[in-house]
């Protein structure tokens, strides 16, 4: 149900304006938290209350997964769909449910948000412990002010610890005994990668390159700037990725979006919805794709050698769209953002709209539903788990908060013949929403340990899980 379906039509407008709506015509009303004279929490639970009438899904996530998905009308509404899935964290003894043939162990727990993963020669595991950076400007406004009560609901509204630790296992037994502090001070750190002796770090707004010897356990060293990257005071995705090329010349990086749609104009969208070839030593750079709503992990495919990514899409044309994806990332290719989704399915949203960029949009390999989240990205080269996961990509979907019902929240795996996708997900890790809704945990950053077992860090549950061949 929405607000049109109840004889409400209208707009919204943004600041102490409020949500103005029209009533069957004739008069008007505004929610707006200073003049009802509310109390932040109880404008959220009238906001949320409205938006638990939104629509639903008519499709099953199938209809939206594989090379061809099914690709409904767009659902634009007043309020748009917001079904989130409070955050809860697990129950002490228990653990997610992995695959047939798996079983899963907490590898470190008690850590802070989680959220990407880094696998060195030696074996040491380094997490990246990180948040949002301050974004002043992305909370003004109606829908910003919303989106803030959002993000804390879903466990996303912690201060962000800023810094890269250290796991190691000492006796090989699958749980780390040792934890050490490796950088602190960094500014929402996320993707990390090893040429050499350079550690870099993708902060929110920079790339930084840290020397590192084999087994240390701290560096104290000042990091040297190899890049700015785009930030500012709204920052709408801030997670940067990163992965270097083969031969350690070149860094990829990843560049969300500052909008949704480009709602606030291709101005601040500058290098944005994009991957970075950065030299790692100059820190030359140019946009090697574009057209990338939002794409958070790299993976490079053995069989062809191509870069991977996936990407999260766009919102608020309802449940059953638009699917997120995993896709091959061609040099100077154009994904459609913010014009067209999958493809040349033209967004009318966007103003102006530019039919030479639609028709330059390539549709990706292979779509992973709607509104799964999917951020984390590794290839199975290596792996040790059940030979049905011997060949593919392994994803952490981190689930949806705009979508009913919810969609995501699990590890999945999708097989590859002859460097392309070949069949159905599987599913590799689940069991990260209770029955009532709330979520134990969220998926984030995979990576293949030393001894080929899966790890998966988890920012609401604050642990590195690791699933390895074996009886549940």
């Amino acid at each position: 149900m929405s607000l049109a379906s109840m004889g409400v039509e209208g707009d919204r407008q943004h600041g102490a304006a409020g949500i103005v709506a029209t009533v069957k015509g004739r008069s008007r009303f505004t929610l707006n938290p200073v003049r009802l004279r509310l109390s932040p929490r109880l404008f959220g639970v009238v906001v949320l209350a409205l938006t638990a009438c939104s629509e639903v899904a008519t499709l099953p996530i199938s209809a939206g997964t594989g090379p061809q998905p099914t690709l409904p009308p767009p659902q634009q509404r007043l309020i748009p769909t917001v079904h989130i899935a409070p955050a809860q964290g697990w129950p002490s003894g228990t653990t997610p449910l992995a695959a047939p043939g798996t079983r899963v162990v907490a590898f470190a727990g008690g850590l802070d948000h989680p959220r990407w993963l880094l696998v060195l020669p030696n074996g040491d595991v380094l997490v990246a412990e990180t948040n949002a950076p301050p974004k002043p400007d992305d909370a003004k406004g109606i829908k910003g002010w919303v989106m803030g009560l959002v993000m804390k609901r879903a466990g996303a509204g912690v201060p962000s610890a800023n810094r890269i630790t250290l796991l190691r296992d000492t006796d090989g037994n699958g749980v780390a005994d040792l934890r050490s502090v490796l950088l602190a001070g960094l500014n929402s750190p996320f993707g990390m990668a090893l040429v050499g002796n350079d550690l870099y770090v993708a902060n929110s707004d920079a790339v930084l390159r840290f020397p590192y010897v084999a087994g240390d356990t701290r560096i104290t060293a000042p990091g040297i700037k190899v890049v700015d990257l785009p930030a500012g005071p709204i920052n709408h995705h801030w997670t940067r990725n990163l992965i270097a090329s083969p031969d350690g010349s070149k860094l990829y990086v990843t560049v969300g979006s500052n909008s949704n749609v480009a709602e606030r104009g291709m101005a601040v969208e500058v290098g944005r919805a994009a991957i970075w070839e950065v030299d790692t030593r100059s820190g030359a750079h140019r946009i090697f794709a574009s057209g990338l709503r939002n794409p958070n992990g790299l993976a490079w495919e053995s069989h062809s050698g191509a870069l991977w990514t996936v990407v999260n899409e766009r919102d608020e044309l309802g449940s059953d769209l638009v699917p997120d994806y995993l896709t091959s990332v061609r040099d100077g290719g154009f994904y459609g953002w913010p014009y067209s989704y999958y493809g040349q399915h033209v967004d009318t949203r966007v103003k102006p709209q530019r039919p030479e960029w639609v028709a330059q949009a390539i549709v990706p390999d292979y779509a992973l539903g709607p509104h799964v989240a999917p951020l984390g990205l590794a290839s199975s080269t290596g792996t040790t788990l059940p030979a049905v996961f011997a060949n593919g990509m392994f994803i952490g979907q981190h689930g949806s908060w705009n979508r009913r019902p919810h969609s995501g929240y699990k590890v999945i795996f999708v097989p590859f013949e002859n460097g392309k996708p070949a069949g159905s997900p599987i599913d590799v890790l689940t069991g990260f929403l209770s029955e009532a809704g709330n979520a134990y945990g969220r998926p984030v950053g995979v990576a293949l340990d030393r001894q080929g077992a899966l790890l998966v860090a988890d920012d609401v549950g604050n642990v590195v899980w690791r699933v390895s061949a074996g009886p549940r």
